[in-house]
């Protein structure tokens, strides 16, 4: 029996988005295959509105890498990637960035206003460039600038940050876990614009082509008063690798008992070309400096390598490290939690079996 088939079209001119409303009764098998294609038409339409946004924080002449695993985030939406990048040093970085696989267009903010990604006048920038490029999603890596910037410019485009992503599911549906890492929550947006920073550790770095090279863009001038002040930055120098790029990491916990005791995790991890990580307890008994704190209120780290000292494994620290590739604990207790997800276990003194490793390496 043939029947009729209506839709209706809504279209958005300010966010090129297009909406399609299907009302089948009673249709042909012809008549619904039209309508379908003609649906197929006008989603591939939108689709292909679909745009991105990267932060890519600067460091004088460098850059953040978390930015690299935004980067490959944001090209799991459809369309192009825009980079930005803003500072005193800007020009030198926008070079570097426009080598990356993925990205489209470099835009760059030369300016020493930017410098240090003061939350006011970046998300100031980012709001005026998501105006201008129509961007439907911004991506920053969930770092303390990411942290400190998104939510502002989540608050200027009347949009609901989503934050810590580790999947993107589709243009609005993404993954995050919550409840400390112990459940994963999958979250849709109905905003228009979504504002998202993603754990740099769920995705992994983009690279540099030799057929890469991304057009430059200068930023248009942005009125962005800033209501903060950059004093100063006190960075504790090492020679070690760095806690979040490190391919191997060796953590100490509460059972070496004292900062003198922390030095068998220096050593250690001095054998290993490995980077130092704490827990919580071990930091806040001063054994060492809370930049080393790895967990849920510290650095988040996926090595190949994960060794774990005297550390129990409370949830608040598992979550920061439960994605290495392979973990070892070391602890006395054969009952503690980090048993649990460790590869390998070791049950004993740390301060006999610790140092009989070091011997053999």
């Amino acid at each position: 029996m043939l029947g009729s088939v209506r839709y209706a079209l809504a279209r958005s001119s300010t966010l090129k988005q297009v909406r399609l409303q299907l009302t089948i009764t009673g249709a042909s098998f012809a008549s619904i295959a039209a309508t379908l294609h003609t649906f197929g038409r006008f989603y591939a339409a939108q689709k292909s509105c679909l745009s991105s946004l990267v932060f890519v924080e600067t460091k004088g002449s460098g850059f953040d890498e978390g930015a690299l695993n935004a980067i490959t985030a944001a090209r799991k939406i459809s369309g192009p990637v825009v980079a930005v990048v803003a500072g005193s040093e800007a020009d030198a970085v926008a070079k570097a960035i426009a080598k990356i696989e993925g990205v489209s267009k470099v835009v760059v903010a030369k300016d020493a206003a930017y410098d240090h990604a003061l939350p006011e006048t970046t998300a100031t920038l980012l709001k005026a460039l998501q105006e201008k490029e129509g961007a439907t999603h911004i991506f920053a890596p969930h770092t303390a600038a990411g942290k400190n910037v998104m939510p502002r410019l989540a608050a200027l485009l009347d949009s609901q940050q989503i934050s810590d992503v580790i999947s993107v599911e589709s243009e609005d549906t993404f993954m995050r876990p919550v409840y400390a890492g112990n459940a994963i929550a999958t979250v849709q947006s109905s905003d228009p614009i979504r504002v998202i920073t993603v754990r740099t550790t769920a995705f992994p770095a983009a690279t540099a082509s030799a057929s890469a090279s991304a057009a430059e863009e200068a930023a248009p001038a942005v009125d962005a008063q800033a209501l903060s002040k950059w004093i100063k930055e006190d960075m504790a120098k090492s020679d070690r690798p760095d806690l979040a790029t490190a391919k191997r990491v060796v953590s100490g916990g509460r059972a070496v008992k004292s900062a003198e005791g922390f030095q068998i995790i220096y050593d250690l991890a001095d054998k290993l070309g490995a980077g130092v990580g704490a827990s919580r307890a071990a930091v806040d008994a001063g054994y060492c400096d809370n930049s080393l704190q790895v967990g849920q209120t510290g650095r988040i780290v996926a090595p190949e390598l994960y060794i774990g000292i005297g550390i129990s494994g409370a949830i608040q620290h598992l979550a920061g490290m439960k994605d290495s590739k392979v973990i070892v604990a070391i602890n006395k207790d054969a009952d503690a939690p980090i048993f649990q997800i460790a590869d390998y276990g070791l049950v004993g003194d740390l301060f006999t079996i610790v140092p009989e490793l070091i011997e053999k390496l």
